[in-house]
């Protein structure tokens, strides 16, 4: 059965200072009982052969501003390069968040009701250091971007990004600047969103901003402007895969269509449309792609239907028109936010703090799910992985051939 709905998925949480703290906008009900100390977050360590080095760079689009500010007359972006490295014996990990992005989080958490003093955002830490050698070896490293959600940060997917860096990519994490609640640059200017509304124009208009966006990196990929140089000897820029949340999700699909730089691509759990209610399809959701793609979805949508192709108009067409290979896979008691680091920070802090009540359940319930959260960590951790290794480096992965004892939260859509 399909069935149209207003999706949830693409405008999800725009209003959000940050991924984690959209997580956190629930009513005051709630309880807690705080140990006193606060939280520092971290996420679970990658599970790769590599440490994980990162490093930030800014790029600047001189041919274009932004649709939504007056007189911009370029386009700034803050980019996040993950990569496997091996870093000094004392060196210090990087911190999660930017100082604006963690000043951004803290103020959505006491708005939200989470106790103030609960949770120390500028301490937090990932586990990736910063600008460490890159490893050394005979095999270059294949590039994967990454684009996140709709008014989300580049950062707060850290548990998937170190994971592919950790296994040996180099991962490119982009903000889509003035989307983001705050990007610091270099010069110490702070960009901040700048949206107008949460209607279909302005998405539609958000999609194609960040399709330039993502065609200017890998411009800058191969052009000199992005990679240092102990990074440029290491990569190999000729073989690029992209994936994203969301609506980082539909922006993978959209590029792929216009640039076959990009030899596979993965949506999590985003929609392939503007508004699916209204069909305003994207480019992509009646044309598909061509060349290997991966559709992770994960509970239910706004119209309380599995969030895969056989319930959903927009992702059966672009299944159907999709002529490379296709994989689906389906999370039944994950939601959308389990594809972001909310999927293990909710737990720690309920757990720390004690958050309980019935508007603190149904929250976490609709935006992680039921999913135990280290099942589905390591579900999304092996999917990804199998499936960009399948598809870059050309390697044999049982893993995507049928359903896995090992991974039981998930099910294949066939």
């Amino acid at each position: 059965m399909v069935t149209p709905h207003r999706s949830r998925r693409l405008l999800a949480h725009t209003t959000a200072a940050l991924v984690l703290a959209a997580s956190f906008a629930v009513p005051a009900a709630y309880s807690a009982a705080t140990t006193g100390d606060p939280t520092v977050l971290s996420p679970p360590e990658p599970t790769g052969p590599h440490a994980v080095g990162r490093t930030e760079v800014h790029l600047v689009d001189p041919s274009r501003g932004h649709p939504w500010m007056e007189g911009a007359d370029e386009r700034d972006l803050m980019v996040d390069l993950w990569y496997p490295a091996e870093p000094a014996p004392d060196a210090e990990p990087a911190p999660y968040l930017s100082p604006s992005a963690a000043s951004a989080l803290s103020r959505g958490l006491d708005k939200a009701g989470v106790p103030r003093g609960a949770v120390d955002a500028e301490a937090a830490t990932a586990n990736a250091f910063p600008d460490a050698p890159v490893t050394g070896g005979p095999d270059r490293l294949p590039v994967i971007l990454y684009s996140p959600g709709f008014g989300e940060s580049r950062s707060t997917n850290a548990v998937l990004l170190e994971e592919l860096a950790s296994h040996g990519y180099l991962v490119v994490a982009v903000d889509h600047v003035y989307e983001t609640p705050a990007v610091d640059l270099p010069d110490g200017r702070v960009l901040r969103l700048n949206f107008p509304d949460k209607e279909t124009d302005t998405y539609r208009e958000a999609i194609a901003v960040r399709t330039l966006d993502t065609r200017f990196v890998l411009d800058s990929l191969t052009g000199g402007a992005l990679l240092p140089p102990y990074l440029e000897e290491a990569a190999d820029t000729g073989t690029v895969g992209m994936f994203g949340h969301s609506a980082g999700g539909l922006t993978t699909a959209e590029t792929m269509l216009v640039d076959d730089r990009i030899a596979a691509g993965a949506n999590l759990d985003g929609s392939t449309a503007y508004h699916v209610s209204d069909e305003a399809w994207a480019d992509v959701t009646t044309r598909g792609v061509e060349r290997p793609f991966l559709y992770f979805g994960a509970g239910l949508s706004g119209a309380d239907l599995p969030h895969t192709s056989r319930h959903h108009r927009d992702l059966q067409l672009f299944r159907e028109a999709s002529t490379g290979p296709f994989l689906e896979l389906y999370m039944a008691d994950g939601e959308h936010r389990s594809f972001s680091d909310d999927q293990w920070a909710l737990p720690v802090l309920e757990a720390e703090h004690g958050l309980s009540g019935r508007s603190w359940e149904q929250r976490t319930a609709q935006g992680i799910g039921q999913v135990d959260p280290e099942a589905s960590i390591a579900a999304q951790r092996a999917y990804l992985l199998a499936f960009f290794d399948a598809n870059l480096r050309g390697t044999e992965e049982p893993l995507l051939e049928g359903p896995s004892p090992e991974h039981p939260v998930v099910e294949f859509v066939d």
